[in-house]
């Protein structure tokens, strides 16, 4: 069966960084275009960040251009968001998924398959 995994998240100080991974198996990796997505308590899940097939198309959420790069490796079957400077705002469940649309997709809905999620928690 399809299967995303995220991994990488933590407990981390304002400033810190961290790198999430999101590792898929049970589908051919190439075909799906890969988003991110948090939720913080209490809140709706938003966009963050997604890459298309071959990663050179990717788009973010106006909030976190600058800190956020998302990524991938085709070879590993595994997609990759990197967050700098970190923030309490920040603090949130993050997600990855996968979608057979061609290009860049931001609203969660036209996701297929994801992951359960990795708790990231930003102490300030």
């Amino acid at each position: 069966q399809v299967q995303l995994v995220e991994s990488g998240g933590g407990l981390v100080q304002a400033g810190d960084s961290l790198r999430l991974s999101c590792a898929a198996s049970g589908l051919t990796f190439i075909r799906y275009s890969i988003g991110w997505f948090r939720q913080a308590p209490g809140k709706e899940r938003e966009f963050v960040a997604a890459i298309n097939w071959n990663g050179d198309s990717t788009h973010y959420a106006d909030s976190v251009k600058g800190r956020f790069t998302i990524s991938r490796d085709n070879a590993k079957n595994t997609a990759y968001l990197l967050i700098l400077t970190l923030k309490p705002e920040d603090t949130a469940v993050y997600y990855c998924a996968g979608t057979r649309i061609f290009g860049i997709a931001v609203l969660p809905n036209l996701y297929t398959y994801w992951g359960q999620g990795t708790q990231v928690t930003v102490s300030s």
